[in-house]
C-alpha cells in the first residue's frame, strides 16, 4: 500500500517561495484505481512525481511497501503526458528499452511485450516505428512500456490529455481493460470529471493552489464502465457533486 502522510512540496523563487501542494494524507490500498482530480496548477503531478521519487518532498513521508520514499522507485511503472517513444526504435523495441535498461535478460520478456501490445490492439504494428503511429496508437505503446516489468504500481499523469475526444475515449476503455486484466495499483492524475469517474474505484478530489484534498469518493458503479453506466443517474449525480465542490472554488 502507499502511505502520504502530511506532505507538503514548497518550491523556492526569486519572488519566494511558493506552496505548491500540501499538508495532505491519503493512503491508497493494494489493487485499486485511484484518480488525483482536480484544476491545472493544483500540484497534483507533483504529487505524483513525489510518489515515483523523481522529486524531494518538503516535509511529510511518502511510504510504500513499509519502505519510504527517499529515491527514484524501481517498483514502479511511469505513463508521461506524451508518450516519450524514442524515434529510431520500432515499436517493439521501445517497449523492451526499460527491459534493456534494467539489464534484465530481454529474451524472458519479449513474448510478454506481444501480449500487452496484442491487448492493446498493436499486435500488428509492433516494427512500425513511432512516426508511422497516430497519437493514440503511440500512447498505448507507452501503457505497454510502464507494464512490462510487471511493476506492483503504476503511475500516470494525464496520458489522454493531449488526445482529442474519440481517441481519448477508446483509451479509456483500454485502460479500464488493463486494470481489470491486472488489477494493479493505479495511480492516474486527471482534470477531467468524467473520466476519473468512468476510471476509478475513488476520485481524490484536490483543491486549488496549494493542493490539499478536499474530499475522496468512492465510486460504487459496475464495471466495465459501459454507456448504459456513463448515462446512468448515478454517474451523473457522482459529475452533479463534484462540479459543485470545483464550483465553489470558482475553479468552474
Amino acid at each position: 500500500m502507499i502511505q502520504i502522510d502530511q506532505v507538503q512540496k514548497v518550491y523556492s523563487s526569486r519572488k519566494g517561495d511558493v506552496h505548491a501542494v500540501g499538508p495532505l494524507s491519503l493512503d491508497i490500498e493494494d489493487g485499486q484505481f485511484i484518480s488525483l482530480l482536480g484544476p491545472s496548477g493544483c500540484g497534483k503531478s507533483t504529487l505524483l512525481m513525489m510518489v515515483a521519487g523523481l522529486l524531494d518532498i518538503t516535509k511529510g513521508s511518502i511510504v510504500i511497501d513499509e519502505k519510504q520514499v527517499l529515491e527514484p522507485q524501481t517498483n514502479v511503472g511511469i505513463v508521461f503526458q506524451k508518450p516519450v517513444l524514442m524515434d529510431w526504435r520500432d515499436i517493439l523495441g521501445n517497449v523492451m528499452l526499460q527491459i534493456e535498461l534494467r539489464n534484465l535478460p530481454v529474451e524472458d520478456y519479449r513474448e510478454r511485450a506481444v501480449e500487452l501490445l496484442n491487448s492493446v490492439g498493436l499486435g500488428d504494428f509492433q516494427r512500425a516505428m513511432p512516426y508511422e503511429l497516430s497519437g493514440g496508437m503511440r500512447q498505448r505503446a507507452s501503457f505497454c512500456r510502464s507494464l512490462i516489468h510487471d511493476p506492483h504500481y503504476v503511475l500516470m499523469d494525464e496520458p489522454l490529455g493531449a488526445l482529442d475526444a474519440m481517441t481519448r475515449e477508446q483509451l479509456r476503455n483500454d485502460l479500464e481493460q488493463l486494470w481489470m486484466s491486472t488489477k494493479k495499483t493505479f495511480l492516474f492524475v486527471t482534470h477531467d470529471i468524467s473520466e476519473a469517474i468512468q476510471l476509478s474505484d475513488r476520485v481524490v478530489v484536490i483543491t486549488p493552489r496549494p493542493g490539499k484534498i478536499e474530499t475522496v469518493i468512492d465510486i460504487d458503479l459496475p464495471r466495465p464502465r459501459t454507456i448504459d453506466v456513463k448515462q446512468s443517474d448515478q454517474f451523473m449525480n457522482y459529475v452533479k457533486d463534484i462540479t459543485e465542490i470545483f464550483s465553489g472554488y470558482g475553479v468552474i
